[in-house]
């Protein structure tokens, strides 16, 4: 299973949303997340209809953090123009990881 990579360090299993169907689902219907889910491409992201509150990371071509948040239900992230790739997590995740703007964020892909 992937991981997500934040400044060198392997932080949590990774779920990939990489083609058209699984970007436009998300999160929602969920009760919660294990680990990071990462949409790419993609530039920003909601939360109407989810269940819970999500840490989200709006990351740059180079896999740089541009901003971070929190955002409740039934809220709309940030927008950066350089924004390429969306991670998000549970509420409250990302201060465990240490991710932040200005991470280095990757995949490792466990070979």
């Amino acid at each position: 299973m992937p991981e997500l990579v934040v400044d060198g360090r392997r932080v949590a299993p990774l779920e990939l949303a990489d083609s058209y169907r699984s970007r436009r689902h998300g999160l929602l219907k969920r009760d919660g997340v294990d680990g990071a889910f990462w949409l790419r491409p993609c530039r920003h992201v909601h939360t109407m209809g989810m269940r819970f509150a999500i840490d989200v990371a709006l990351v740059d071509r180079r896999g740089r953090v541009l901003h971070t948040q929190t955002l409740q239900p039934g809220r709309f992230s940030a927008i950066r123009f350089r924004c390429r790739s969306v991670i998000e997590a549970e509420g409250g995740t990302f201060a465990g990881w240490e991710l932040a703007a200005g991470s280095l964020v990757g995949v490792h892909d466990g070979s």
